[in-house]
């Protein structure tokens, strides 16, 4: 490295770090830097519109559709992420489930309380930690140009895609509701007009076998179908010891996942395109373990002898999932505009049942007859055996969209998008001390019918060469019809009504500024919206259903977006801080399995995130990611329930921190920061790879970190998660000019075990984070 570019490399760092301290004089710094950047780019390339134009060694020209419109990512003005390639499929090897984004992108949190379905996802700290199925989540995830509403379809299999996207902040004008912290957007690889395919076979530990394939074929000049899909089983891995009976089920987290994606690509003329896309997924495998009594009172360790193979249940153990959706996309292009209509239509059909209490028998609430048969592991003071179901879940939604694509210095985009959901939850519970483990005769309905339509506009305008602005604003009108019911025959509750619209205007102004053709300023301020949100998972004839009021974000952001070295490196910094009123939030309600909606007043959150990637050298490149996030409820008068096993069992329950509320076993929650929101993530990943023989021999590791973080809205440490570093290695070799390739991986290589979520109503029950998996996948393309 010359000492020129060495000397413009540190003048740049300086005037990001300055920027970012001090964002009112960013300018200032940054001038600094053009100064530096202007020498050292003297003489240059302009910058590449296209990957195939980086000569060897430079980074790909990353181009995403973040604003709807396709960008060279440095244009866009909003922090801005992407995985695609060599790193995509690293990080889902061992056919992970979509829980692999969990910290891979900074501000990005993945978690589910069932398992390799229900995601529920956190972007700057913002989420919702609700387990009800009618749950609504800040995060919005597009996948294919269709919003994914509800959280059973927010876990699709991800395989053939091309591209994700992470777009942090609101995007409350272009992608519209229910997305105050962002956007997650899936891209499939789309149908092409050559013949291409692929077929990936893979094995590991526990008996797992993936396989994965595309078949692409032109079927004449005009169309062209893809079809793509995968398939995966585990065996179990985790066995049921209870010594008292043979009840329950036996084996446990073995699994079958497959899902399917068939796309017919139409295009008649150079104007128009239509595309058809179908997909389906069957899931079945257990539930989510709750593990009774391996959290150490007054600490967030396992308790000493845990054992992970080993589960004692009275319980039966089920999960299954089946969706099927489709979307039509037709993008016709005019003389000076291009007109999008985007219809889709998602179902879903789902149960899960599990051992919430996660042991077997019962010592305290039970009666002495029950109580002396015995109990474990630990105290369990009463049975809880439910299930969740979805019987009925149908999606409907359509948006009409136009673009300007004329020259001129200003662009713009306007449509029109509608929603339609209608949604049957049932919660059923069993008898587990019955042989069968029937289910009883109580049980809870929820139905909720779910409307909504927007109108939308966006317009960019090239002030000067160096400087364009963008602005955009949205109308939405949300109605819901609820229902719930609570059934206890011969007696019954309800049904509860609550009929509620709403009404918000989101809006948001952003400009990006080039000091040179290497680096761009950009600023952003943004609303975002998420509609009022109803639950009715009672448990009783006395109980009601609870309601939530519509949460507003306001966010202010401001980064730099940078090439460097002649484009071998790039570095993406970002600085925010952000007011969400009224945010919703999911409180336990102490000693029953219940959740409860509640508004806070205000939660403010601020913090900073970088992005670098850079091609060290000929045979290695890397990438290196961070954020921090500093959240705070702020409302004096809020309160909630703690866990309720304090008070069923003191000697094994948890012990609250925070100060008293104004009721027995409440704690107040001002102060607190979000739950499931860690203050620092880091990611990081190295390549090397070296022509050998006749193919090109490679080995990649990756790496995360994140800091602890509470389960709950209020503090205990039996419910704060340690911090948790997670690794995963890849080495493998393709030859044939890329036809073929093998390769081994190792998923949490370290095989740390640690808490990742708990339930606090019962006993000190926890579940874990995935153990250390292994494998060997073979490859061959055509």
């Amino acid at each position: 490295m010359s000492k020129k570019s060495s000397g413009y490399a540190a003048r740049s760092l300086i005037a990001l770090a300055v920027a970012s301290a001090f964002p009112l004089h960013a300018a200032m710094a940054a001038d600094a830097a053009a100064a530096a950047a202007t020498e050292a780019a003297e003489g240059q390339a302009a910058a590449a519109s296209a990957p195939d134009t980086a000569t060897k060694g430079q980074l790909e020209t990353v181009i995403v559709t973040a604003q709807r419109r396709a960008e060279n990512i440095k244009d866009v003005p909003m922090s801005i992420a992407t995985l695609k390639g060599d790193k995509l499929d690293v990080l889902t090897s061992g056919a992970a489930d979509i829980r692999f984004l969990a910290g891979r992108s900074p501000s990005v949190n993945v978690e589910s309380d069932y398992g390799r379905t229900f995601p529920r996802f956190y972007i700057r700290g913002l989420g919702n930690t609700d387990f009800d199925l009618n749950a609504s989540q800040p995060v919005g995830l597009v996948m294919d140009d269709i919003v994914q509403e509800n959280a059973m379809l927010k876990g699709f299999p991800v395989f053939d895609v091309d591209q994700v996207e992470v777009l942090r902040g609101p995007q409350g004008t272009l992608f519209g509701r229910n997305s105050p912290a962002g956007v997650i957007k899936f891209d499939s690889a789309k149908p092409v007009f050559k013949q291409e395919g692929y077929v990936t076979l893979g094995v590991g530990n526990y008996s797992s076998k993936t396989a994965e394939g595309m078949f692409n074929i032109p079927v004449s000049d005009t169309v062209a179908l893809r079809f793509s899909g995968t398939t995966q089983h585990r065996d179990n891995r985790v066995h049921n010891t209870n010594p008292v009976a043979n009840t329950g089920t036996k084996d446990f987290e073995g699994y079958g996942d497959n899902a399917f994606r068939l796309q017919a690509l139409v295009k008649p003329n150079k104007d128009l395109d239509v595309l058809f896309n179908y997909h389906e997924r069957d899931y079945h495998g257990s539930a989510t373990l709750f593990r009774a009594n391996i959290i150490k009172k007054g600490t967030n360790d396992l308790v000493d002898g845990f054992d992970y193979g080993s589960y004692p249940t009275d319980g039966q153990n089920y999960q299954s999932l089946s969706t099927k959706g489709g979307s039509i996309r037709l993008k016709y292009n005019m003389d000076d505009i291009t007109l999008h209509s985007i219809t889709g239509y998602e179902k879903l059909k789902f149960y899960s049942r599990g051992d919430v209490d996660g042991g077997y028998g019962c010592t305290l609430f039970c009666g002495p007859v029950q109580a002396a048969k015995g109990s474990g592991p630990g105290v369990i003071p009463f049975p809880v055996e439910t299930a969740d179901v979805l019987p009925n879940h149908k999606q409907f939604s359509q948006e009409f969209r136009a673009e300007s694509n004329y020259k001129g210095p200003l662009q713009w985009i306007g449509g029109l998008f509608f929603f339609d959901e209608s949604i049957q939850i049932d919660s059923i519970s069993f008898d587990s001390f019955t042989p069968g483990n029937p289910q009883n005769a109580a049980y809870a309905q929820q139905f909720q019918n779910a409307k909504s339509w927007a109108a939308f506009g966006s317009l960019n305008y090239t002030v000067t060469d160096k400087f364009k602005m963008r602005g955009g604003i949205r109308y939405t009108s949300d109605k819901k019809e609820f229902s719930a019911s609570r059934y206890e025959p011969p007696a019954s509750s309800g049904p509860f009504n609550i009929n509620n619209t709403s009404h918000n205007v989101s809006w948001d102004l952003s400009g990006t500024y080039e000091l040179d053709k290497t680096t761009n300023l950009f600023a952003r301020v943004a609303t975002g919206y998420r509609a009022p949100s109803m639950q009715g998972r009672l448990n009783g004839l006395t109980d009601k259903p609870s309601f939530a009021g519509a949460e507003k974000a306001l966010s202010y952001e401001a980064g730099i977006k940078q090439d460097l070295f002649d484009k071998r490196a790039r570095l993406s910094a970002s600085v925010f801080q952000y007011r969400v009123k009224d945010k919703q939030l999911t409180a336990g309600s102490g000693a029953v399995n219940m959740n409860q909606l509640i508004n806070a007043e205000k939660v403010t959150g601020q913090g900073v995130e970088v992005d670098f990637q850079a091609n060290l050298s000929d045979e290695f490149s890397m990438t290196l990611g961070g954020s921090y996030n500093d959240t705070e409820i702020k409302d004096k008068n809020l309160f909630v329930q703690y866990c309720g096993n304090v008070n069923n069992n003191p000697s094994s329950g948890c012990t609250p921190t925070n100060a008293p509320g104004p009721f027995a076993g409440t704690s107040k929650i001002d102060g607190n920061p979000l739950p499931r929101a860690p203050k620092t993530q880091l990611n990081f990943t190295l390549k090397y790879s070296k022509d050998i023989g006749n193919g090109e021999f490679y080995a990649y590791t990756d790496w995360t970190y994140r800091s602890s973080y509470n389960f709950f809205l209020y503090e205990a440490p039996e419910y704060k998660a340690k911090p948790l570093t997670e690794g995963g290695v890849r080495a493998g070799y393709k030859w044939g000019n890329g036809k073929y390739e093998v390769a081994l991986f190792g998923r949490n290589i370290t095989d740390k075990q640690v808490l990742i979520g708990a339930i606090d109503f019962d006993n000190l029950t926890g579940m874990l984070n995935e153990p250390r998996t292994w494998g060997g996948t073979f490859k061959v393309n055509f």
